[in-house]
C-alpha cells in the first residue's frame, strides 16, 4: 500500500456495499470524525442511511466508480465478492483500496484461497480442483468420500456448496451446482469451530483478538461465545495463524478466519474473510475497541486500537421475523440490540443481532 499519511477527522472514507457490515463500519467512522461515502445498487439500503454520501449505481460502473473516487481518500468494502475490475478502475484514478486486490484474489476462488493458506504455513483439510463433471469424479476418488463440493465462486451462508456421499455421485453433484469450477474437501473431524478476527495497519503492526467460538444452523451462523474457552497454546496457534495470513497478503484492515479445531488441538483454516465478519459481532459489546473501529484505524492509517476482551459476550443473529422481538429483547438488562434496518424481514435473512453481555 502507498505509504499516505493518516487521514484527518473530516476525511472521506468510500465503502463499496451498503449492507449491514457497510452501515456499522459507517456508524464507526462517524463516531471517529470521519464522513463515508457508500457505493451501492439499491437506493434505500441500511448503510446508505447513516452515510454522508450515497453514490447508487453497479459496483463496477464506470460512472459511479469515478463518482466515489472524486470523494474518497481511501476504499474500503463489506464483501468479498467486489468486482476485480472495480479495485483496478479505482487504482487507476489513484485512490487507494484497502485490502488490497491480492486479498480479493484469494478469497474470491476457495482453490486459490487454500492454495495461499498452505502456502503460508496456515494448514487446511485436503482439497482438489475440478473442471468437469469428469474431474469431480476423480477430484472425489482421490480425495475420498464423504466430501465436500463447492463450487470456486460465489457462495456464502452454505450456498455453493453438497455433500457428495460416494464418487459416483460425484457426477450428479457437480451438476446440481451448476457443472461450474469446483473444489472438493475432505471433511474436518473437528471437536468445534472457532473464528480469530484480526487486523493489520498500514505501518505493519498488528492486533489479534481472542477466539470466538461458533455455532452454525442450516450453514448460516446462529450464535457466537467468546471469549472462546482456550489454553494459551490455542490461542497461540491461532496467532500464529492470523500473523501469516495478513503478512502473506501484504494486509490492510480487519480479516476474519474461520478455524475448525480437531479433536487433538490443532488448527485447520477453514476460510477467510477480508473484511470485518459476522463472528466479530461480539467485540462491538466485548471489546475495548470493536473490530469496526480497528477497520476504519486500519484503512485511515490510524494506530490500532486494543483488543483486550472487557466481557464475555454471547452474540446471536436474529433471522427473519426475529428482529420483530426488540420491545422483549430491551427488557433485557444484559442484551445490546443492533438492528441494520432492513425493510423487509425475509426468512432466514440477518435482520440484526444481539450481545448478551456477562462480566469476564
Amino acid at each position: 500500500m502507498p505509504d499516505l499519511p493518516a487521514l484527518p477527522p473530516g476525511s472521506v472514507i468510500g465503502i463499496v456495499g451498503g449492507g449491514q457490515l457497510g452501515r456499522m463500519l459507517a456508524l464507526a467512522a462517524g463516531r471517529l470524525g470521519f464522513d463515508v461515502a457508500i457505493l451501492e445498487p439499491e437506493p434505500d439500503s441500511p448503510a446508505a442511511r447513516v452515510a454522508a454520501h450515497v453514490i447508487v449505481g453497479a459496483y463496477d460502473d464506470p460512472a459511479a466508480l469515478k463518482a466515489l473516487a472524486a470523494l474518497a481518500q481511501v476504499v474500503t468494502y463489506e464483501f468479498e465478492n467486489v468486482p476485480a475490475g472495480a479495485v483496478a478502475q479505482l487504482q487507476a484514478m489513484g485512490v487507494t483500496v484497502a485490502p488490497g486486490p491480492q486479498a480479493l484474489a484469494a478469497a474470491q476462488d476457495r482453490f486459490a484461497e487454500k492454495t495461499f493458506l498452505n502456502a503460508n504455513g496456515a494448514p487446511t483439510v485436503a482439497f482438489a480442483a475440478a473442471d468437469t463433471s469428469d474431474e469431480a469424479v476423480e477430484a472425489v476418488a482421490r480425495i475420498g468420500a464423504p466430501a465436500l463440493m463447492k463450487t470456486r465462486r460465489e457462495g456464502y451462508d452454505g450456498k455453493g456448496q453438497r455433500w457428495v456421499e460416494t464418487a459416483a455421485a460425484a457426477a450428479r453433484v457437480f451438476a446440481e451446482l451448476g457443472s461450474v469450477p469446483v473444489i472438493v474437501e475432505a471433511p474436518a473431524d473437528f471437536a468445534r469451530e472457532l473464528s480469530v478476527i484480526a487486523a493489520r495497519g498500514r505501518d505493519g503492526a498488528t492486533a489479534v483478538y481472542p477466539l470466538a467460538e461458533n455455532h452454525h444452523e442450516n450453514g448460516i451462523l446462529r450464535r457466537s461465545l467468546a471469549p472462546a474457552r482456550a489454553t494459551p497454546a490455542l490461542s497461540d496457534q491461532a496467532e500464529r495463524i492470523a500473523a501469516r495470513v495478513l503478512q502473506g497478503l501484504d494486509y490492510v484492515g480487519v480479516i476474519g478466519i474461520e478455524l475448525f479445531e480437531l479433536r487433538d488441538g490443532t488448527l485447520l483454516v477453514n476460510e477467510f474473510a477480508p473484511r470485518v465478519h459476522n463472528t466479530g459481532h461480539w467485540t462491538q459489546d466485548g471489546c475495548e475497541v470493536d473490530q469496526f473501529e480497528q477497520h476504519i484505524r486500519a484503512v485511515a492509517g490510524w494506530p490500532l486500537g486494543p483488543t483486550a476482551a472487557i466481557a464475555r459476550v454471547e452474540m446471536l443473529n436474529l433471522l427473519g421475523e426475529e428482529a420483530n422481538a426488540w420491545v422483549r429483547l430491551a427488557h433485557e438488562p444484559e442484551t445490546r440490540i443492533h438492528l441494520y434496518g432492513k425493510r423487509e424481514a425475509k426468512p432466514g435473512r440477518k435482520m440484526g443481532h444481539i450481545n448478551k453481555v456477562k462480566p469476564l
